[in-house]
């Protein structure tokens, strides 16, 4: 018999390491393959994983090993990317096959491409002479000897059916063939001529071309007020990525950005690159992962998920609005996207770029000590001013009863739209208003299976939860009393401020931007082009026109709830605030009229108030550090959740309690809870919640895995770790 060899298999399934598989002689096999394999009885395909560092004490014989059934006709998965996925396996503890998972998201593309056919010419001779009509000689004038052609764009491109070309292969004039394997993607032109560039600019550029030419590892944090091009300027790196034969990843964090993205790569290039999110089709993403495995998309830009591609060669990682919380996932492997771009270009030999006019303090904190070199871009691009920032003291000047606009604000915008320029009305709230509750009673509509009360979206007739997804229609009476027509909207969201904005200038052209209303890639795109020809006075949206838009004709923004995001006890509240209204003030005289940003405020003195009028976010900023710092709080110090779930309440807390008694201690290491979650009820499962935090110097994974290790968990309750959270609900 001949000689078996033992490899280990990792299995996209959330197990706690690989399985041992025999290797027959008839099989060659290399690291990385991907490959067929029995589990149970199905047949499920798996990546040949590099061996434990500590052999297993007792593994399985060799001769009770099950065989490999097969190799697939798919390049071995590379071993930064192997690496890859442990490192994040084990960073945020979860089982490495559930990593993998997101390394092989599209099962249909390790089988081999379906050959195409097409139509070629036949050759000459034969009795028979067809007849030619107009329509076929077209067909013969469109083809080339020996050339086969894809039958739609050749009777496109000779004015006939389908049917033609049939009746001609019938007649002997053309016959069935094969097309060729063609470039999936046009290869940008890194010496295309893009826009010019300013001397602050090129000098920017210059220095992470250099970074990449280096073909190291090294982060570069990348800043700049809003306007000032850094797009443009990364873009500079993409290029020096392509001269050197790499290939280069921009993850954005909102798959509605690309649409203006994509022009300014279009004009920098020449050609669009690959797109990476859930909106594309599956025979989209099917080709598009092949084409990154087999080196054939140069550049990629898309969601998180696109960290998990199978690049062969990555030589640049970029990290476009590095600060924005959507680069975290919070479901299944609950990783920080930001985070573990750094780590994949370090493993990758790439250089990595992270972009922000609001940068992260914790990206902040890694450049002042020199763990990221710094590039700032302190001015406007070609002369564009930066707008002048007002506070409305909402107590001094209250809007008119049943409305949420200051007397200010309504003369502000209605100057603007009369100039015939464009004004921005920001809410960051969707639907018609927040809450709905009765008159004569006081009951509040809430989710019933969320700690969370339903928003109005009156367009839809419905109340939903942002939350869980449950919506119901709204009721003729109150649920609690019976009262009939006691049901009354409370708070504004972006319908109720557009039914406000109707009523102040009927004939302004309004248009909504928020995620519901603008459902993808494509509708954005749309909005951004009517926005960009004027055939729009009056933007209203939520906190999705924050991020990288670009309208010359916008010179007035109005924030109609300044304070919102300032409530509750989030640790990154006042950050996230002053990032998220600066990115929103920036969409503000980006062209030559100057701009003017008016925030509607009950607390104008705030000190994020006081930052965004001022403009000078390095110091709030520093005030920020200063008020972490001796607490030990992020970026200074670490910390890790636990979430304790379940749907009977009773079982939560047992195990809450329980995990609150081993609890861990010792020097620089705290255990805050066990304590109900703000939304302590979220799609039907109680909610309880622990937190870890220790020094800096302190890593956090040994620690919760000897704690969850002394600590038995029933099978109906989950504990979801969250290392590094960003949110505490």
């Amino acid at each position: 018999m001949a000689a078996r060899t033992r490899v280990s298999v990792l299995l996209p399934l959330p197990l706690a390491g690989a399985y041992d598989y025999a290797v027959p002689s008839s099989i060659p096999i290399r690291l990385g393959e991907f490959v067929s394999v029995p589990l149970n009885q199905r047949e499920l395909v798996g990546v040949v994983w590099d061996p434990p560092a500590i052999p297993e004490p007792n593994p399985v014989p060799d001769r009770r090993l099950r065989p490999i059934s097969a190799t697939l006709p798919v390049p071995p998965m590379t071993e930064s990317l192997r690496r890859f996925v442990d490192w994040v396996a084990a960073y945020t503890l979860s089982p490495p096959g559930a990593v993998l998972r997101m390394a092989m998201s599209v099962p249909a593309a390790l089988e081999p491409p379906t050959p195409q056919a097409g139509w070629v010419l036949a050759p000459p001779g034969g009795n028979s002479r067809p007849r030619i009509t107009p329509e076929r000689q077209r067909v013969l004038d469109a083809m080339r000897p020996g050339e086969p052609q894809a039958g739609a764009p050749l009777a496109e491109a000779a004015r006939v059916s389908l049917g033609v070309l049939r009746g001609m292969a019938e007649n002997g004039l053309i016959r069935p063939a094969l097309l060729p394997h063609r470039r999936r993607f046009a290869w940008p032109d890194p010496a295309h001529p893009g826009p010019a560039l300013a001397a602050d600019q090129q000098a920017a550029g210059a220095a992470l071309r250099e970074a990449v030419a280096a073909r190291r590892f090294g982060v570069t944090l990348l800043t700049g007020v809003t306007g000032s091009g850094k797009t443009e300027v990364y873009l500079d790196a993409v290029a020096e990525c392509l001269v050197q034969g790499r290939q280069a990843l921009v993850l954005l964090p909102e798959i509605a950005l690309s649409a203006q993205w994509l022009d300014r790569f279009r004009a920098r290039f020449g050609v669009a690159p690959a797109l990476w999110h859930s909106e594309v089709t599956s025979r989209t993403r099917r080709d598009t992962w092949r084409a990154v495995a087999e080196g054939e998309a140069p550049v990629v830009v898309g969601a998180r998920s696109a960290l998990f591609l199978p690049f062969p060669d990555l030589g640049l990682v970029i990290v476009d609005e590095e600060h924005e919380t959507a680069f975290k996932q919070e479901d299944g492997v609950v990783y920080h996207a930001r985070d573990m771009a750094v780590v994949r270009a370090r493993l990758s030999q790439a250089a990595c770029v992270l972009v922000s006019a609001t940068p992260s303090l914790e990206s902040l904190t890694n450049a002042e000590t020199g763990r990221y070199a710094l590039l700032h871009l302190p001015e406007r691009h070609g002369g564009a001013r930066l707008p002048a920032v007002e506070v409305l003291d909402l107590r001094r000047t209250p809007p008119e009863r049943g409305r949420f606009l200051a007397p200010p604000l309504v003369e502000a915008v209605g100057e603007t739209i009369g100039r015939g320029e464009q004004a921005m009305l920001f809410l960051n709230r969707r639907g018609y208003a927040p809450l709905t509750l009765c008159r004569h009673c006081g009951h509040r509509m809430r989710c019933p299976n969320c700690t969370a009360w339903l928003v109005e979206h009156r367009a839809q007739r419905r109340l939903q939860c942002h939350h869980c997804g449950h919506a119901e229609p709204p009721p003729a009476e109150c649920p609690e009393c019976g009262t009939a027509n006691s049901l009354t909207a409370v708070g504004p969201g972006v319908e109720r401020v557009l039914e406000e904005t109707a009523a102040l200038w009927p004939e302004a052209r309004r248009l909504v931007m928020a995620s519901d209303t603008l459902p993808g890639p494509a509708a954005a795109a749309e909005a951004a082009r009517a926005i960009q020809d004027r055939e729009v006075d009056l933007i209203i949206g939520t906190q999705i026109v924050a991020k990288g838009w670009h309208f010359p004709h916008l010179t007035l923004v109005g924030v109609v709830d300044a304070d919102l995001g300032l409530a509750g006890g989030d640790l990154r509240a006042a950050e996230r605030t002053v990032q998220l209204l600066h990115q929103v003030a920036g969409r503000a005289g980006r062209a030559e009229a100057p701009g003017r940003v008016l925030l509607q405020s009950f607390s104008p003195d705030h000190p994020v108030m006081r930052a965004l009028v001022s403009g000078d976010l390095e110091a709030f900023m520093q005030e920020e550090a200063a008020m972490r710092r001796p607490g030990h709080w992020p970026p200074f110090g670490r910390l890790a959740a636990l979430i304790v779930s379940s749907e009977e309440e009773r079982e939560a807390d047992r195990t809450a309690r329980d995990l609150g008694l081993a609890a861990p201690g010792g020097e620089g290491v705290q255990v805050l809870g066990p304590a109900p979650a703000p939304l302590a009820l979220l799609r039907g499962r109680h909610r309880r919640r622990l937190l870890l935090k220790t020094r800096r110097d302190i890593a956090v994974q040994p620690i919760l895995r000897d704690w969850l290790a002394r600590v038995e968990v029933p099978n109906h309750v989950r504990v979801q770790v969250d290392v590094d959270p960003v949110g505490f609900l």
